[in-house]
């Protein structure tokens, strides 16, 4: 089609760049040479789960993921106080649940941590053995990657957990001891614990051999 007047030429060249912008678009990064093609490797998933592993087998988190019957405190991993045990649901037992002392938030006064439903991880989520060793990388992966013992989380499951979950993020807003000093923190921030996540996720959760 050919248009005599200059403005028409120059309306009708803008359409056509417009549509051909519009085809580019909806071409895959196989179809269009331009455009680079992101995906997670699996050496990148396995680098990135080291970082996650680092902070699960953190004391902030694994205290919480015994093996025992009972849960651990500090960073020298050492019995809870008062004797408290596990009990049903991993929220203690009658008399000494949890929630007696631990509240929906952190009460640097008396030096006692909180976040909101404050329990231990089912035994199925242990991290360590009966022994306190913490388990090898491969285990812990293993087992978060097993559905059957995770609370049958997949991978955006997983991730959203991490996000979200109360729990984890109080492991990077731990409070302070009693007399007034900090607790010590993951070696990560939250923000990058959950970015690790993401691409250990992406790349299909890997777990190290």
């Amino acid at each position: 089609m050919v248009y005599s007047d200059p403005a028409m030429r120059g309306s009708y060249a803008v359409l056509i760049l417009i549509a051909c912008l519009a085809w580019l678009s909806t071409l895959s990064p196989a179809q269009n040479p331009g455009q680079k093609a992101v995906a997670t490797t699996r050496e990148a998933g396995l680098a990135a789960w080291q970082q996650v592993f680092s902070v699960l087998t953190y004391p902030r988190c694994i205290n919480c993921h015994t093996a025992t019957n009972y849960p651990q405190q500090g960073d020298d991993r050492h019995r809870h106080l008062f004797n408290v045990v596990r009990g049903p649901g991993g929220k203690g037992v009658a008399g000494l649940n949890c929630a007696t002392c631990h509240q929906s938030a952190n009460a640097d006064s008396t030096g006692v941590p909180g976040a909101y439903n404050w329990h231990l991880a089912p035994l199925s989520m242990r991290w360590q053995d009966r022994s306190d060793n913490i388990l090898t990388s491969p285990d812990v992966c293993r087992s978060l990657n097993d559905r059957s013992n995770n609370g049958s989380l997949d991978g955006p499951g997983i991730l959203r957990h991490h996000e979200t979950e109360p729990l984890v993020l109080w492991a990077f807003q731990p409070g302070r001891h009693r007399d007034g000093t900090e607790r010590s923190l993951p070696p990560l921030t939250h923000e990058q614990f959950v970015a690790a996540t993401r691409i250990w996720v992406d790349a299909g959760m890997p777990c190290p051999q």
